[in-house]
């Protein structure tokens, strides 16, 4: 472990003691007897087609962490849909890559589970503006997996600074509830112009407007204190003082459009979800979302030997013979042996990852973000 905070540190992994105590026991029983046996093995959720699909990332970490092994690897592209069947498979002498499996399945699982929410909560509004704010509610040392996640799902924007220095992407943001609280009660004004004040010209002028008194008073008085300079007003009031979120959004716009600020846009925040998107999205311009994307769960993945030395096997409950999965035009997504053909307008999704040991594939983060899109729209997923 690292020294500090308690996180497992890179070294951990990379070296393989990131790992469940039996795959060590396994390691040494195998060497023990002399065996080493060339193996097929897949990573799957769920073994036929269900109906309903999910969003495949963290193969990049894979790739990185099989790197320069004795083995090969195929794999689904960064931003897939899938919907049963194998995501990755990997073939070479057991022992190259055993220990890996903990790591393995810890990449895929947690960042898809992410991944899959936050394509949810993009595909609920798609024409509104939609941040990740959901960096504050898991362990800082992985907070880059919740803002790849949102930016993969297609949203627009993160919150998180250190995140973003590792992603190469600019956090956004403006103010929290603690700034307006330290100007005090009456002090919404002193708040909203000292920040005006300080901060970069390029960065929005959005004021929080539910700090103290009623969302319509706020976003007038905000609305006359900054006037032109004024962009947009956040509304993060707590579900349990909200009431009909909706008729305070709508007497919000009709009060900014009845003195003439159309311009001013409407951001929603605080325990946002796709339903809660889907109802308000003619209403708000903009929504912010965290919970609802690190509450997923992780992806259940699995990783399974198909194959032995040639030799299709599986253990109870699993499918035997190494598998290809397609999608057909119709947005199909089908499962079936790999040295069978395929559907006739098939397209195979598992593609080369490592070849040789050698990562054979380049990994770009808004390629893969438009690949979620289009495949969302293929699939009708939601």
């Amino acid at each position: 472990m690292s020294d500090q905070f308690g996180t497992v540190s890179a070294e951990a992994i990379i070296e393989g003691t990131a790992t469940d105590a039996y795959f060590d026991r396994t390691e040494r029983t195998l060497k023990h007897a002399g065996k080493n046996p060339h193996v097929v093995a897949e990573v799957t959720v769920d073994q036929f087609p269900t109906g309903q699909f999910e969003l495949v990332t963290g193969i990049e970490d894979v790739a990185r962490l099989l790197e320069g092994r004795d083995i090969d690897v195929d794999a689904l592209r960064e931003g897939r849909l899938f919907d049963g069947g194998p995501v990755m498979r990997i073939e070479g002498p057991y022992l190259e890559f055993a220990r890996f499996e903990t790591s393995i399945l810890g990449f895929l699982s947690q960042a898809s589970g992410y991944a899959t929410n936050a394509l949810r909560a993009r595909r609920a509004a798609p024409d509104s503006q939609v941040l990740s704010f959901g960096a504050r509610h898991v362990h800082p040392s992985i907070t880059p997996l919740v803002e790849r996640a949102g930016l993969l799902a297609g949203m627009d924007g993160i919150s998180h600074v250190a995140a973003g220095d590792v992603l190469g992407r600019e956090a956004g943001g403006t103010m929290p509830h603690a700034l307006m609280l330290c100007f005090g009660t009456g002090n919404q004004e002193a708040a909203w112009l000292a920040f005006d004040e300080a901060v970069d010209e390029e960065v929005p002028r959005v004021a929080l407007c539910d700090t103290f008194t009623d969302e319509v008073d706020e976003t007038l008085r905000a609305a006359a204190a900054l006037g032109e300079n004024l962009d947009s007003v956040r509304i993060d009031t707590t579900s349990s003082r909200r009431g009909d979120f909706r008729h305070i959004l709508k007497e919000l716009r009709w009060e900014l459009d009845a003195i003439g600020r159309e311009d001013v846009d409407l951001f929603v925040s605080g325990g946002i979800t796709p339903d809660a998107m889907w109802e308000l999205q003619d209403v708000a311009d903009g929504f912010g979302v965290g919970s609802y994307v690190t509450d997923a769960d992780p992806l259940d993945f699995a990783l399974d030997i198909v194959s032995i030395d040639g030799e299709a096997i599986s253990k109870r409950g699993k499918l035997s013979g190494v598998k290809d999965v397609y999608r057909t035009a119709d947005g199909g997504h089908h499962v079936g042996l790999a040295h069978r053909d395929g559907p006739e307008d098939g397209e195979p999704l598992l593609e080369p990852l490592i070849r040789d040991g050698e990562v054979v594939r380049e990994f770009d983060l808004d390629d893969a973000a438009e690949r979620a899109a289009a495949d969302a729209k293929l699939v009708g997923f939601e």
